[in-house]
């Protein structure tokens, strides 16, 4: 019964989304207020209706109820609970249910909190996003049941795959998504401002908090993705430019550039037609990415789907929406005026210069993405491009806007001073020239290349606090109002700080690691010892044991330096019975940032094991930067002016009757 009430909630929800749809936009254009207001009641309804259909879902999970198909195939009796709750994401189906739901649940906040929007655009904002519910939930109806039921009732079920069977998995779909559905509001406010033909800096104040919102969950969700890559699948890496993990940078790219340019927009009215074409292609390029992670027409560990008639439903989803989008982009944007002007030297030149080189690089890894895909469909010749393609064409582009990111902030709006600001940054320059030597000694050298990219990394940092340092005035005035002056400070320039930081970060993690990390694979006895940066790693034997729903074997590992015994690592394999399909446990010790990663290979006939042994020099910096960049977004949003957007109007207020003279 729980089951069907699902179902049936489904099927109401896609009903009331064509209702919101349709009637705020008839309100809007004849200016009824009452029928604008049915969007708001729409979208909190909808919201609604999708959080039971889900629940309902999930209670069929939680229960094992394997009389429900898609229980049956992603879920097994013994396995913990936890993964039961993120079996219910972790298939085709269900995590689509979980797209609408996140869907409608960013619908009924701007429902909720768009109180100081203009009424117009509010009821277009939720007829917009109604569309993309109700296009979604018919796809979820059509091809894309979560509750259609078996009428053999199995006894058991297939298991989850045993790849998602981790708490990073359990983490990672749900932040994601968050951040892919989150910028459906910025394609929503750009395609109701284009609808009524009203661009202002108001309209820039509105999107911001939503993009902001949208970034951070994305960037959260890329970077839970990437941690788990590295220490769930035991290949020792952490980025691989995956299709489908470019899937999601694609969308993070161009995201940061969209935040870059709502910026300027809302303080000098300038880029308004780029800020509109970019909220348009962020959330294009979000939906570009659920097209192949469902079509098939990717194979990866990521991919959820192979079936083309799905694929080809998403494919006209993609048409009608950004082919809709873009062609009234082209019949709106002769009308719409360019805004403000000012000096390729200023702080708008500079994020101009920061959306051009990040809409390049996200052009770049799109065609290095698909390029393979559209060869093989014209010709049937079978090409792969790889990491070294990425890395080169990527990190190049990078390169100028990582130099030029710390000089933005200190370039006065409208026209700047290259010159002082390049002056301010002399002390960010020297330090992260000595960090860089310092860090190169430290590792007895290695290649010329990671001493400039570790310099880069702490010059960033450097060049963050070098704002806030001169807003202050520390030096200049006392410690006490160097302090009132940084707490005075708006809470979006610390936020802006640690993003920028956060980025420096992430750069010497990833040139540390890449330029001074060691692998070696040798194959080991009990008793055997192998050296890893600096550390000794014995090998003490093999474990048999088993868990709720595999059998492991468990290599144990005995990590001393200098003779001194600091601790242990497991490493194991295991097979999962109902999937008859293997897993490796990678084995990780961390020192400081650092980590020693141990993989368990096969066994020998000898009474050896195969082991792979990593020293990952300052890993843990990589994902220690996306934490600051996470921050910086949360500090953003906290800011006053960003959770209000556009002042609402002040009320009068009646002037108090004069009392009677005594």
């Amino acid at each position: 019964m729980i089951i069907e009430l699902g179902h049936y909630a489904l099927v109401l929800a896609l009903g009331v989304s064509l209702l919101q749809a349709v009637l705020p936009v008839i309100g809007a254009l004849r200016g009824d207020r009452a029928l604008m207001e049915i969007g708001t009641v729409a979208a909190k309804a909808t919201f609604f209706l999708v959080a039971i259909s889900f629940a309902a879902l999930t209670y069929a999970h939680v229960t094992s109820d394997f009389s429900v198909q898609n229980v049956w195939e992603n879920s097994h009796s013994q396995i913990p609970l936890i993964y039961k709750f993120s079996g219910v994401w972790g298939n085709h189906e269900g995590s689509m249910l979980l797209w609408v739901l996140i869907l409608t649940f960013f619908s009924a906040l701007v429902a909720l909190f768009g109180d100081n929007l203009p009424e117009t655009l509010k009821a277009n904002v939720l007829a917009v996003q109604a569309w993309i519910a109700a296009a979604f939930s018919l796809f979820i109806l059509l091809t894309s049941n979560p509750f259609n039921r078996l009428l053999d009732v199995p006894g058991e079920g297939q298991d989850l795959n045993p790849v998602l069977q981790d708490i990073g998995l359990a983490i990672h779909p749900p932040l994601l998504y968050l951040g892919y559905v989150g910028f459906s509001v910025c394609f929503s406010f750009a395609v109701a401002a284009l609808i009524e033909g009203r661009l202002d800096a108001a309209w820039a104040r509105w999107v911001r908090p939503w993009t902001l919102a949208a970034w951070t969950c994305l960037t959260a969700g890329i970077a839970m993705g990437s941690y788990w890559a590295y220490y769930e699948l035991g290949w020792g890496g952490w980025w691989f430019w995956d299709p489908v993990e470019n899937a999601s940078f694609i969308p993070w790219l161009a995201g940061t550039a969209l935040l870059h340019s709502a910026l300027v927009m809302e303080k000098r009215e300038a880029l308004k037609i780029w800020t509109v074409l970019l909220a348009i292609m962020t959330f294009s390029m979000s939906l570009l990415g659920t097209f192949l992670v469902r079509s098939g027409v990717l194979t990866s560990v990521h991919a959820f789907a192979t079936d083309p008639t799905r694929g080809v439903f998403i494919l006209m989803i993609l048409i009608l929406f950004i082919g809709g989008a873009l062609s009234l982009f082209a019949f709106r944007v002769a009308h719409l005026k360019a805004g403000g002007l000012f000096a390729p030297i200023s702080r708008e030149g500079a994020l101009v210069f920061n959306n051009l080189i990040l809409t390049t690089a996200a052009a770049t890894v799109l065609i290095g993405t698909l390029y393979p895909l559209a060869l093989e469909a014209v010709t049937g010749a079978k090409i792969s491009v790889g990491p070294p393609f990425f890395n080169m064409t990527f990190g190049l582009l990078m390169l100028p806007l990582l130099l030029a990111v710390p000089f933005g902030p200190l370039l006065a709006w409208k026209r700047g001073d290259l010159l002082g600001a390049g002056q301010r940054l002399f002390a960010a320059v020297a330090v992260g020239l000595v960090i860089g030597v310092a860090i190169y000694y430290a590792y007895n050298g290695g290649p010329v290349m990671a001493l400039f990219g570790i310099a880069l990394g702490a010059y960033m940092i450097a060049g963050s606090l070098t704002e806030l340092y001169l807003r202050s005035g520390l030096g200049k005035v006392t410690g006490a109002v160097a302090l009132r002056r940084l707490s005075g400070l708006p809470r979006s320039v610390f936020g802006t700080a640690l993003a920028h930081i956060g980025v420096g970060v992430t750069l010497i993690g990833i040139v540390a690691v890449t330029a001074f990390e060691t692998e070696h694979i040798i194959e080991m006895k009990p008793g055997m010892t192998t050296d890893a940066g600096g550390y000794t790693l014995r090998f003490d034997g093999l474990r048999n044991g088993n868990g709720p729903n595999y059998s492991e074997e468990s290599g144990h590992f005995t990590i001393s330096r200098a003779g001194v015994e600091l601790g242990d690592v497991w490493s194991s394999k295991r097979f999962y019975t109902a999937r008859r399909m293997p897993t490796t446990e990678a084995g990780i010790r961390t020192f400081g940032v650092s980590q020693l990663y141990v993989s368990l290979g096969d066994s020998m006939t000898d009474g050896g094991v195969v082991v792979r042994v990593w020293w990952k020099p300052m890993i843990l910096c990589i994902w220690g930067g996306t934490l600051f960049m996470m921050a910086g977004g949360a500090v953003s949003l906290s800011d006053r002016r960003l959770r209000i957007g556009a002042p609402s109007k002040a009320k009068k207020q009646k002037k108090p009757a004069l009392e009677p003279a005594q």
